[in-house]
């Protein structure tokens, strides 16, 4: 049955929310003279029936899709929002930008309220960055009916969800092989969190390069931290305190990688000379640390690009091939690799 015979009625939403259609009405229009408490039930009701208002498009010039992302100044979102805002340019929509975390907390914003938020602001849809995509979240994805683009999710247990990403395994894989190939056999890995499907791929990776070259994976050099900065530091400084420290440490993030150099530099540790650094990302940053940072490039632009397009694409009713899309990862050598010391 086409979408537009079940599309639901303001009369549905006026029962389902135990008020008046006129009540109903002024709540989708926005009109600011509703009670706090019967406003949020409305929306409510809107969110769960996946209510639009009838000729919502014609009224407006342009279609809107909402971008959000978990840490605002993330070099990593930051270029996919570029992308994302090129792509938008180019089939004359805009783009807002939130926050999962809203009012300044540190809990994330329950998916049922901005999926209900979403659709009370008429989004044509939304591109979401954040790991907090959990099987709840898909639930009011889909009562919401809304187009959601996760990049990169936690996890892909929930197969309806419409994702895009890179291939993880493989740029674990090729960092692993550039750093071998250069002669090392002790190398460590600063993996992301071990409930994170993209730092497990990225660590399988690893593992497979190193067991293919039968060079063996020494557990103490393995460690799963947040992608962030500090966490990798202290994980690289305890690494770098081992009595066999390692010549080579790869990191599952840039932000990881700028924890290594740091970690590097406090314990006179020179890059590349006594340890060679890969991050992870391939963002703007990486080409301005000291040493220059070789890295796996994402094409974090081309990521939000194509986000973008299917969402728009969704929005038309039309759905994507595939449910999880992956793009090729590329190793991007810079100066911070070279032959370990003899």
């Amino acid at each position: 049955m086409p979408a537009a015979a079940r599309r639901p009625t303001l009369t549905a939403v006026a029962e389902r929310a135990g008020v008046s259609i006129a009540t109903a009405s002024k709540v989708v229009n926005r009109h600011s003279d509703v009670a706090p408490a019967t406003r949020a039930r409305v929306e409510s009701a809107v969110a769960e029936l996946g209510y639009r208002t009838p000729g919502a498009r014609n009224a407006e010039t342009r279609r809107i899709v909402e971008f959000m992302v978990d840490k605002l100044g993330s070099p990593y979102a930051m270029e996919v929002l570029r992308g994302v805002t090129l792509a938008a340019e180019e089939a004359d929509v805009d783009v807002t930008v939130s926050r999962v975390r809203r009012g300044g907390g540190d809990r994330p914003e329950p998916p049922s309220s901005w999926t209900r938020r979403l659709i009370s602001a008429r989004r044509t849809g939304a591109i979401v960055v954040t790991a907090q995509v959990t099987e709840t979240t898909y639930d009011s994805i889909a009562r919401a009916r809304l187009p959601v683009v996760v990049i990169d999710p936690l996890h892909l247990t929930t197969p309806e969800l419409v994702s895009v990403g890179s291939t993880n395994w493989s740029g674990g894989r090729t960092a692993t092989e550039h750093l071998l190939a250069l002669g090392h056999t002790r190398i460590a890995m600063i993996g992301g969190p071990e409930a994170s499907m993209s730092a497990l791929a990225r660590a399988d990776g690893f593992r497979s390069a190193c067991q293919r070259a039968d060079v063996a994976v020494d557990p103490a050099l393995v460690r799963h931290v947040a992608f962030d900065h500090d966490a990798a530091q202290r994980a690289a400084d305890a690494i770098l305190r081992l009595d066999e420290p390692p010549t080579a440490i790869l990191a599952s993030s840039d932000e990881q990688a700028l924890g290594v150099l740091e970690a590097a530099r406090r314990l006179g540790v020179v890059v590349p000379r006594d340890l060679s650094v890969v991050g992870y990302d391939d963002t703007y940053v990486a080409a301005w640390t000291n040493p220059p940072l070789t890295a796996v490039r994402q094409p974090l632009q081309d990521i939000g690009r194509v986000a973008l397009r299917t969402v728009l694409a969704m929005d038309e009713g039309r759905q994507p091939d595939s449910h999880h899309i992956e793009l090729a990862t590329t190793l991007v050598v810079r100066d911070s690799t070279a032959p370990p010391r003899a």
